[in-house]
Order: structure tokens, then C-alpha cells, then sequence
């Protein structure tokens, strides 16, 4: 799913772009909506917890037959459910909300009555199976869901630019019960699903999956027959409905040699909207080909790709069939790129939603990359990293406790779940330094989890067996840990080498230190240049690099793989073999400062704070290679921090507070 800020939108800019008044957080919906979102995404009562009976029975199949309109929200039909029960199940429960009036509900055939609602979750009596028997319910309802926001399960609207009307689902992450009987379980894909949708003949309706017949009614409607063969997660499920004109182009993937796939794209039947919107949708077809080419051929190749155009501020990757606000190249990209990343294989928790945003983000960039060119490539990228840098915490992995109806904007973070996450698969890329590597990683995921869901967990596994690489530490600072590195540089040429002293202090105290590989871009005194690559190790990480000409100056990341701030980059002093010296940073609240060692042989330093005048404000010693001082109660000003050792050298270092 992407989105676009309110501001944005309401000042009919049409752009990709995650930037809004609050970095944290995305907005995918009209202006004519704004006044609902408030209510709608800090209510948590308008959600109950899911009924444990949820647990009791695996979903195989879902034919949701309903009558639509592109005027209305209302739904009318009913759906059916095959599953396969996982204990002696006497209690079918499924999730509908209160607003979908049930009037029939048939459980292998007999109807049942006395059934009880609480909040969402509907619970059924019905006469015992075995475990591991197969059953079929039916569930005839009909109502109108609330409206209200984004997170609402079905929205209408009208376009004033093309002057028609159009509905559509959206079910992410717990609304499909606003419009379906449904059991909302990431783990629990059903294995295919039907949709059939009712509405009058003026329209077109779109799914998931084969349109495989129109049927006319001969009342005015017209019933579209969408089947789909291959397995989905339940918010994949979805409908838009309009006065739509059909367009539809072919992608050919090399792995289908003379084969194709159908793109089907259903805009709005007025005129000026398809030639306006054609060039955008056209470039989808290369982009088919390159993710088919660098991460697994498409993954529903034998049914379809397609857009239904609606007014949705963004686009919403439901399998198979993108539910899309416009046709811009970033919007398109990262909508397709979740057909691999979301839809063949899905976050198993909402925790790890990384494995849908923060890869469909990075689709985005490769189709920059390979498609646009390295400059706008770059340029991607570092909105991306300087968006997740913004703030100087927070983690890419959702708690689960921060898991729940009501908390939506904190599992689709912009700053965190897109950007941040798409900036750490680039800097796991830089880690692996080898292109080929890393397409065999993402290919192997691909294949290995096909039509299931997976966690962060089994990215990190795949990943070490792909490259034989340990990602413990990769895992622990940038996808659990919080916050970036900082770096201070000093530098100087001596003895036929460059040596640099990098100190890196972080942005968190969460996560301490990154370890890290970064380049170095060496311009020496004849005007030549060289990027040379660092592993950073330790906060305080000294390298003496052999080198036959002077450098003159340096740059970090001059390519931008990873994420980073450049706090200074200076010409040192050499010092002496053996000799104690030290690094000095600040923590981010400014309170502390933190003395980095050289010597990592644990002898004591007496370490000593003088002000301007000379006067001792503080004296204290350590044997740790780091120690952090309080200068809270300091006044304001200059401060000389002079560290010795039983050697009798000494090392002095300025600080102003």
C-alpha cells in the first residue's frame, strides 16, 4: 500500500512523495474524508478483539457473491466460506460488523439461528464435526459499513476531474469484515477465491484473478464473474466499481519466451481520462518485465495484472488487481512491486510488515534504478533515508503490542515501515557487496515462501544461507534497534598510509552502535579518486590504510548506500605508537559526553574537566575503552577534557556545552 499526505492532496498535487506535516505517518484518502480520520483512527472501540473460535478452522476457499453500486456503500449477498476444521469443532465464529444485517446463515447445508453477535465477531453454534472434516457456511447479510477515513472497508466517491462516480474495498489491515464475512488472519490464506459482483450494466466491475463471464441479468445489471486459482491473504480480497472503459496491455518476460501477461486496466469511460493516464500505465509492462527478471517471474502470471482506477489517495496492492488513485511512475512501481512482497508472499504478522512496505519501497527504487537511471535512483534513496532519519528513534519492527485496531498509523509508518525499511534493504545490499548475491537472496525468498506469509526472521534466514553471511548483528540494530549513526572523522598521511579515526556515536540509546561497513571517497592532492570501503566495528574504529599519495580530502557515502549523518570531517595529528588518545562525542540529549579510547588493553586513565580559567570541575578514571561523563550541572561554556595514563602521556580534547 502507498500513500499520499492529506496536504498534499488537498492542494491537488499529485505526487509519490511520503512527506507530510507529521513524518510518522501516511494518509491515503480524500480531503472530503478528513473530517472522519480523527474519530476513526484513535476510536479503538469500534473494534473488538477476534473471537478464539477464529483458531478453530483453516480457510480454503471464499465466494463472495454481493450486488454493488458506484454511488452507494451499501452491500447486499452473501458469502460463502469452505474451511477444514482444526479440533472437534462445535462454535464456528467469523468477523462481520454490526452495520451488516445477517438473515440467513447455513452451516453444511442447515440453517442456524441462534447465533450471537459481540462487536465484529459472530458466533455459531453448530452441530459437531471431527477434526480434519471439511465444511461449508453461507452468510446472506446486507447493510452499509460506516464511513469515516482511510481504514474504512468500502468508500465511495466522485471524481469531479472526470465527472464520475466509484466505489471501491479497501480491507488493510482489519477491515474486510466492513463488507464480507471474513476470518482476518494473516497465516490463514485461503487456497483460491470467487468473486462475483452485481451491478447495473452502465458499470464494469473489478477483482482479483479471470474475469471468466459478464453475465447480463436482463434487469439493468450485470454480474461480473471473477476467479481466482491462487492463494490470498483475506485484505488482498477487493472490488472497484465505476462506469469504467476496459484497456489492456502485455508484458513479456524473457521467462515466458513467447508467452505474455495480460495487464487489464479498467479507467474511467470519459473522454481525456485514458489518454491522459496512458503513458503512466504503459510503463508498467517494463516493470512486469524487470521484477520478473531480477526477483521470480510474476507470480500470478497465468491469471493477470491490472489497475482499477478510483479516487483512493495512493494505491492499494489487491492481488492481482492494484486499486490505484493515478499512474505516476514511483505509485505504479511500488504497487507492483507488492505482487511479489505482500501478495505471493505476505507478512505472517503485522509486526513484519516490513516484508511488504519495506521491499515494495525498494521496488520502487530499483525501477528508478534500472529503468530511470543512477542520478534519479539516488535521488530516491535519499529522500528516503533522510525521511527515516528525521527523528532520531524508532524501529522498523513493529512490538506486538503496538499491534491493534485503532493504532493503523504506527503499522504504516512512512518514516519507519516504507522508508526506513527500504533504506536497510539497501544497506543489506552494501553489506553483501555482490549485486548477484542479492538477487539470488530476494529470488530464493521469493521461491522458498511462494503463496505463503513470512516473517523478518525468515528474510534474515534466507539471507545467511544464500551468502553464507551471519545478519545477527545486521538484524539487531537496523531492524529491531532504533535511530542511525553519526560520524566524526579525523584523518592524517603518514608513513605510506591514510589513517582515519572514525568515531561513530548514534542517534539512540536503544541501539549503542552499528556495525557497519561505509565507503570513503579519498580525493588525493593530484586530483585523483578513490572510494575506499570501511568496516566499522567498534564506536571508535582506527585504520591505517596503505596509500602512495596524499589524500586531501574526504567524503562519506558519496554513493549513499547506507544511512548516516556526517557530524565532521577533519585533518588529524599523528600520534605517537601506543599512545592513549581519545575520541569525544555528546549523547543526543546533550547531558553527557562520551570519551572513546584508542587503547583497548583496559589500563586505567585519569581523566580530568578544566573550564576556561583553568579550575578543575571534574576528575574521575576508567579502565573501559568508553566512559561516559554527566555535564549537566555545568554552566555554559568552553571545557578542556584532558585523559592520562600511567605511561605519563597525555591527550586533551575542547568541548563547548
Amino acid at each position: 500500500m502507498k500513500q499520499f499526505t492529506l496536504t498534499i492532496l488537498c492542494l491537488s498535487i499529485f505526487s509519490i512523495a511520503f512527506s507530510q506535516g507529521n513524518p510518522e505517518f501516511n494518509i491515503e484518502h480524500k480531503c472530503s474524508h478528513s473530517a472522519h480520520l480523527h474519530e476513526k483512527v484513535l476510536n479503538e472501540d469500534l473494534y473488538n478483539w477476534q473471537s478464539e473460535y477464529l483458531e478453530d478452522y483453516d480457510v480454503s476457499f471464499y465466494f463472495i457473491d454481493i450486488e454493488i453500486s458506484n454511488t452507494s456503500i451499501y452491500i447486499n449477498g452473501n458469502t460463502t466460506i469452505n474451511g477444514t476444521a482444526l479440533v472437534d469443532l462445535d462454535t464456528f465464529a467469523i468477523e462481520l460488523i454490526p452495520e451488516q444485517t445477517i438473515t440467513q446463515i447455513l452451516f453444511n447445508g442447515t440453517e442456524y439461528t441462534d447465533y450471537s453477535r459481540d462487536g465484529n465477531n459472530v458466533i455459531v453454534p453448530v452441530s459437531e464435526i471431527s477434526a480434519g472434516a471439511t465444511f461449508s457456511v453461507q452468510i446472506f447479510y446486507n447493510g452499509q459499513p460506516g464511513s469515516g477515513g482511510f481504514f474504512a472497508g468500502v468508500s465511495n466517491a466522485h471524481s469531479s476531474t472526470w465527472n464520475k462516480d466509484v466505489t471501491w474495498s479497501l480491507s488493510e489491515p482489519f477491515a474486510a469484515s466492513d463488507w464480507f464475512p471474513v476470518k482476518q488472519d494473516l497465516e490463514d490464506k485461503a487456497d483460491s477465491v470467487w468473486v462475483f459482483l452485481t451491478t447495473s450494466s452502465e458499470n464494469m466491475a473489478g477483482s482479483q484473478g479471470l474475469l471468466t463471464d459478464i453475465v447480463d441479468l436482463g434487469n439493468g445489471n450485470s454480474r461480473y464473474e471473477w476467479k481466482s486459482k491462487y492463494p490470498i491473504a483475506y485484505y488482498l480480497i477487493s472490488f472497484a466499481v465505476s462506469e469504467y472503459e476496459e484497456y489492456n496491455i502485455y508484458a513479456h518476460p524473457e521467462e515466458l519466451q513467447n508467452d505474455s501477461i495480460l495487464i487489464q486496466n479498467f479507467i474511467y469511460n470519459t473522454p481525456g481520462c485514458l489518454t491522459a493516464n496512458k503513458a503512466g500505465i504503459d510503463k508498467t509492462a517494463s516493470m512486469v518485465e524487470l521484477f520478473s527478471d531480477l526477483y521470480s517471474l510474476y507470480p500470478f502470471w497465468d491469471e493477470k495484472y491490472g489497475h482499477c482506477l478510483t479516487e483512493l489517495g495512493g494505491g492499494m496492492e489487491h492481488q492481482t488487481m492494484t486499486t490505484i488513485g493515478g499512474f505516476s511512475f514511483g505509485l505504479v512501481a511500488h504497487e507492483l512491486g507488492h505482487q511479489w512482497f505482500g501478495d505471493n508472499v505476505t507478512c505472517a504478522t503485522w509486526s513484519d510488515i516490513w516484508i511488504n512496505e519495506g521491499f515494495a519501497t525498494y521496488s520502487n527504487y530499483l525501477a528508478e534504478e534500472f529503468l530511470q537511471g543512477a542520478s534519479s535512483a539516488r535521488t530516491f534513496i535519499m529522500s528516503k533515508q533522510n525521511s527515516a532519519m528525521s527523528q532520531n528513534g524508532g524501529s522498523v519492527y513493529i512490538p506486538e503490542d503496538e499491534i491493534y485496531p485503532g493504532n493503523e498509523w504506527r503499522i504504516f509508518s512512512s518514516r519507519l515501515s516504507y522508508n526506513k525499511g527500504a533504506a536497510i534493504i539497501h544497506i543489506l545490499r552494501h553489506e553483501i557487496q555482490d549485486d548477484e548475491l542479492f538477487f539470488e537472496v530476494l529470488n530464493t525468498f521469493q521461491t522458498e515462501f511462494a503463496d505463503s506469509t513470512a516473517t523478518g526472521e525468515d528474510f534474515k534466514a534466507i539471507a545467511e544461507d544464500v551468502t553464507g553471511m551471519n545478519f545477527d548483528k545486521f538484524f539487531e540494530q537496523w531492524y529491531y534497534g532504533e535511530g542511525y549513526p553519526k560520524y566524526t572523522i579525523e584523518y592524517y598521511n603518514g608513513q605510506g598510509n591514510i589513517n582515519i579515526s572514525s568515531l561513530q556515536t548514534t542517534s539512540s540509546t536503544v541501539t549503542p552502535l552499528f556495525d557497519m561497513l561505509i565507503d570513503c571517497k579519498l580525493l588525493f592532492e593530484d586530483g585523483t579518486d578513490s572510494i575506499i570501503t570501511l568496516h566499522q566495528t567498534e564506536n571508535l574504529t582506527n585504520f591505517a590504510i596503505p596509500m602512495d599519495k596524499n589524500v586531501a580530502s574526504m567524503t562519506l557515502d558519496p554513493n549513499k548506500w547506507t544511512m548516516e549523518k556526517t557530524l565532521g570531517i577533519s585533518v588529524g595529528v599523528p600520534v605517537k605508537e601506543n599512545q592513549t588518545t581519545f575520541r569525544l562525542g555528546q549523547n543526543h540529549s546533550k547531558e553527557n559526553i562520551i570519551l572513546f579510547f584508542s587503547d583497548k588493553d583496559f589500563s586505567r586513565k585519569n581523566i580530568d574537566i578544566f573550564d576556561i580559567s583553568g579550575k578543575i570541575v571534574y576528575s574521575g578514571e576508567t579502565n573501559d575503552s568508553q566512559t561516559t561523563i554527566s555535564i549537566s550541572t555545568l554552566p555554559k561554556g568552553v571545557y578542556i577534557v584532558k585523559a592520562s595514563t600511567n605511561r605519563n602521556d597525555a591527550f586533551v580534547k575542547r568541548f563547548v556545552k
